[in-house]
């Protein structure tokens, strides 16, 4: 059953990955205006040869957690009002807890977790002034079960789940929920290439034995965003063909 979306405006954190693009579509076939974020002249242009075809029907906005200054390019947006953001924003570090350069992992944990934190008490604030506003974080199930390597990823994975969680508890009462999705082996992006060398491996341990196809994760967003996922506040689904449910 297709849940019924009352909202308006959608803003899209990490807006150029192939998931955020797919959700742009289906929001806009619902009549949510898409709000994408973009970070590099590459991912804009991306976003509008994906987009195309929509003849405008979605807005962009040049705003990347790495570099803090860009995050007031938000207050506009924010000023006109939203009612829903979709987080996909993530950068990536690879390596051995003991063998990451300690800087490195410093500026990681600043770029993915205090100025997402900044990201949210703006968004936060703007939705609690109408009383009315839905978050949705798209966490990973690496943040459950990370493969080695993932360890940093997954500790700011952790730590954004935590801060989303808790704006749902805090602001529930105020019109204002959060939920967490966490996905697991996706058909696309990074997760595509990981696939294609890994694939066979991997997705032996997954009981459902394939990948998650774009179209369904896109799906089960826009159930989340819907009236009839109202309930769901404050905590994580995940979505991993049984991954994680077992040893």
């Amino acid at each position: 059953m297709k849940g019924k979306i009352t909202g308006c405006r959608a803003l899209i954190l990490g807006g150029t990955c192939d998931l955020a693009l797919g959700l742009a579509q289906a929001l806009a076939e619902e009549g949510v205006c898409p709000i994408l974020t973009w970070r590099s002249d590459t991912g804009k242009g991306r976003m509008h040869e994906a987009l195309m075809h929509m003849d405008g029907a979605f807005e962009a906005v040049n705003c990347d957690l790495g570099q803090k200054e860009t995050l007031s390019a938000l207050s506009p947006v924010l000023d006109k009002g939203i009612d829903y953001l979709v987080d996909f924003a993530q950068g990536d570090l690879e390596g051995l807890v003991a063998s990451v350069d300690a800087e490195e992992v410093s500026a990681y944990v600043e770029v993915n977790i205090a100025n997402r934190a900044e990201v949210i008490q703006q968004v936060s604030r703007a939705m609690v002034s109408r009383r009315k506003g839905r978050m949705v974080y798209i966490s990973s199930a690496a943040a459950g079960r990370p493969n080695p390597g993932q360890g940093f990823y997954a500790a700011a994975k952790l730590a954004s789940e935590a801060l989303y969680r808790n704006a749902g508890l805090e602001l529930a009462s105020r019109g204002v929920t959060t939920v967490i999705l966490r996905p697991g082996y996706i058909n696309a992006g990074r997760g595509r290439c990981y696939l294609a060398s890994n694939g066979d491996t991997v997705l032996a341990k997954v009981p459902l034995g394939r990948a998650l196809e774009i179209g369904e994760v896109v799906a089960a967003i826009l159930f989340l965003l819907s009236d009839g996922a109202a309930g769901f506040n404050a905590t994580i689904l995940t979505m991993d063909g049984g991954l994680t449910a077992g040893k």
